[in-house]
């Protein structure tokens, strides 16, 4: 399990903090989402969880074990998978998996059969042969799953490991992290692909500027696909948005107006149309349809960038 309570990274105090003060708990048998756009602090969350960067605030605690006080035996339970993996690039595969092994309690005995073992099970058996220099950058990241699995944590990070995989790639990172989970794992999944995020994950965190958003559940994740409805009229104004938000959630951009999370039945939908006419507002356009979590994310760091 990892608890998070008021972190924050400040680099340098002429730039605002990369992550501030945010608070976040994975559970054990639990994937965590963790999404933003670029800069938005999700990296330095990871490295700070993972103990290669000290926080400048807040705590950071894995399994009890806090990452500042208690660094090695906290650090000793994350498993991270970084989005560039940086190895040894002369390096035999298994000759540094041999290298690995001697940080972690494995048998002597066994050792390379282990080893073998996990290659096989992220798919570079056959290249075994091969430098590390000659894996394409999707077999670098399978390596370098390999090589967090040798010490068998408690807790994974993976930092954009989705990012530049081909569909083959993409379908094995997420069965892994469908199968870490059902061994009790605690796992945070940052990527881009929100589509794949939405699919596995049992919560997601949307970040902006190093500060927490929003946190979904699995049912809200859910009800992401439920209907939104879309409309554009002349001159929006405060008077039409609190008419509209006895409907749901209410964004608005110049004549363009999105609620989502509807408290009403879909079948009630027409009477919003209905309302804003009496109402006396020039209805333009007037749509419903589903809201992925890309829909979702846009919407959120738009109204609150």
């Amino acid at each position: 399990m990892i608890t998070i309570e008021g972190l924050t990274k400040v680099y340098s105090r002429k730039d605002p903090p990369a992550v501030s003060d945010l608070t976040l708990q994975i559970n054990d048998g639990e994937i965590l989402g963790l999404v933003g756009l670029n800069g938005a602090g999700k990296t330095s969350t990871i490295r700070m969880i993972s103990g290669i960067i000290l926080p400048t605030a807040g705590t950071i605690k894995v399994d009890g074990f806090d990452i500042v006080k208690e660094k090695v035996k906290a650090s000793a339970n994350v498993g991270w998978v970084p989005e560039f993996p940086n190895f040894e690039l002369n390096a035999n595969p298994v000759t540094l998996m041999k290298y690995y092994a001697g940080f972690y309690d494995i048998d002597r005995s066994t050792e390379e059969e282990q080893i073998l073992s996990l290659l096989d099970e992220v798919g570079l058996k056959p290249y075994t042969d091969r430098k590390l220099r000659n894996y394409s950058q999707g077999m670098k990241k399978r390596f370098a799953i390999a090589e967090t699995l040798l010490g068998d944590p408690r807790n994974f990070l993976f930092d954009e490991t989705l990012n530049g995989l081909d569909p083959e790639g993409v379908v094995f990172v997420r069965n892994l992290i469908l199968s870490l989970k059902k061994r009790g794992k605690a796992v945070m999944l940052s990527s881009h692909i929100l589509s794949e995020v939405e699919n596995i994950a049992d919560k997601v965190a949307i970040i902006s500027h190093g500060k927490l958003l929003k946190v979904l559940t699995r049912d809200e994740l859910r009800n992401l696909g439920k209907v939104v409805v879309r409309i554009s009229v002349d001159n929006p104004d405060e008077k039409l948005k609190s008419i509209l938000s006895d409907f749901g959630h209410v964004m608005v951009s110049g004549s363009d107006v999105t609620i989502s999370e509807l408290s009403i039945d879909v079948k009630r939908v027409p009477e919003i149309a209905s309302r804003i006419v009496a109402s006396g507002y020039s209805l333009r356009k007037f749509e419903t349809s589903g809201e992925s979590l890309e829909e979702y994310f846009f919407s959120i760091i738009g109204e609150k960038a």
